[in-house]
């Protein structure tokens, strides 16, 4: 999706509109990933590899107020809970680390848009985007716009 992950798509949509049911239907079968659509608001997570059946099913689920994973996603998250519970209390990655803004920031960058297009984008000041740029960094242990642009890849923000 061009300038707005879907991730941004979940949050803003139901920032606007609470009352929308919103079932992700996606590539990205990472417990990170799930979780985020799911913190965003997501009602649904499905596999673009489900099946006809299981479209539906996740569609009359989520239609009905209740939540869907599909099996990989449900069994991605069980594993992730699991590796975390033997672990003792997970620490957090850098990613989560990052504000939702921070993310829009790190997409855009990715992208290949200067400090002054993604402030006008985001309705921020170049200073604002440019202490984005550095928490980024920082946050990431990140020192070049290749490696944010690695990492973005990494992480799904763009590409697809």
């Amino acid at each position: 999706m061009p300038r707005m992950s879907g991730l941004d798509a979940i949050t803003e949509i139901k920032k606007q509109c609470p009352g929308t049911k919103i079932l992700a239907l996606t590539v990205h079968n990472t417990e990170e990933y799930i979780l985020a659509a799911l913190e965003a608001g997501a009602d649904g997570y499905v596999l673009k590899d489900a099946s006809h059946a299981e479209l539906m099913m996740a569609i009359e689920s989520v239609l009905s107020g209740k939540a869907y994973l599909s099996p990989g996603a449900s069994a991605k998250v069980i594993e992730g809970y699991l590796e975390g519970r033997r672990a003792g209390m997970k620490s957090r990655s850098s990613w989560e680390t990052l504000t939702q803004r921070e993310r829009q920031v790190l997409k855009l960058i990715a992208e290949g848009y200067k400090n002054k297009e993604i402030a006008d984008y985001l309705c921020i000041s170049v200073k604002t985007v440019e202490k984005h740029r550095a928490n980024l960094m920082k946050k990431l242990d990140l020192h070049n716009i290749s490696a944010l642009t690695s990492f973005a890849a990494e992480k799904g923000l763009i590409g697809k």
